[in-house]
């Protein structure tokens, strides 16, 4: 009960938002400064239409969505490392500080000097994601119940079976936070990387190009675009997520 509400609330903030939006529209008057949202949903009605719009989402999804999956696989084992051995985590506490507050653009504009534009949203996904991912999982592993780990080496038990029963379920809300996280900042740094790098096919060069020629309909409509593909994505690794968990704790 109090779960419908709460999504009937949340229909009811969308509606409002959308109606000051579209009051906002009326008032400015002027399409090339704020289109309405029903010019905005009659323009997603003949965009998924054109020539090349659904191999510019994947390109994009592709790139940022294997960015993230590498962080999270590399931030994983890094913690897991430097949860182990202090040395690792003075020698990489440098680089995951640097990482954390040096602006998104800066690290766009240098790695354009290394990387191709094609490649730049994958590597700023990774750069991004990583840090947010081991730093969670550091705090996880540090946190780990001692005398479960103790039992496990008293029982000799294997290391397959000791990470997936003692590791992984004690991580759990570690990862879960970490995850949710970094999916929504792997889209932002990746699609802002895109507008600058402007790689052929992806939807950053379709935003950079609708600001160029001052295409405010088209501009929202890529906007709304990102925004679905990114949070379907987030629901569906979240849910991906919870049912191995849930798969494990089932044994």
């Amino acid at each position: 009960m109090a779960h419908n509400r709460q999504r009937l609330g949340r229909a009811l903030a969308v509606l409002l938002a959308l109606l000051v939006w579209q009051a906002a529209a009326m008032w400015v008057d002027q399409r090339i400064l704020l289109v309405s949202p029903i010019d905005v949903i009659k323009r997603l009605a003949t965009i998924w239409q054109e020539q090349g719009f659904w191999s510019t989402i994947w390109f994009s999804f592709y790139h940022i969505a294997g960015g993230f999956l590498i962080a999270l696989t590399l931030g994983v084992l890094l913690a897991s490392l430097s949860g182990r051995f202090p040395w690792i985590e003075t020698l990489l506490w440098p680089f995951m500080v640097t990482v954390k507050t040096v602006p998104v653009a800066s690290f766009v504009v240098i790695c354009l000097i290394w990387l191709s534009a094609k490649n730049l949203s994958v590597f700023i996904s990774f750069l991004i994601v990583l840090p947010v991912v081991y730093g969670n999982v550091l705090q996880g592993v540090k946190s780990t119940d001692r005398g479960m780990l103790e039992v496990a080496q008293v029982f000799r038990m294997p290391l397959i079976r000791r990470i997936s029963y003692v590791h992984l379920p004690q991580l759990k809300p570690f990862i879960l936070s970490a995850c949710s996280t970094a999916l929504g900042m792997a889209w932002k740094a990746g699609v802002a990387a895109e507008i600058i790098g402007i790689p052929d096919g992806s939807m950053g060069k379709q935003l950079f190009y609708a600001k160029v020629y001052l295409d405010t309909d088209d501009l929202l409509c890529w906007t709304v675009v990102i925004v679905l593909v990114s949070v379907l994505f987030e629901k569906l690794f979240m849910k991906l997520i919870k049912y191995a968990y849930g798969r494990l704790e089932r044994g």
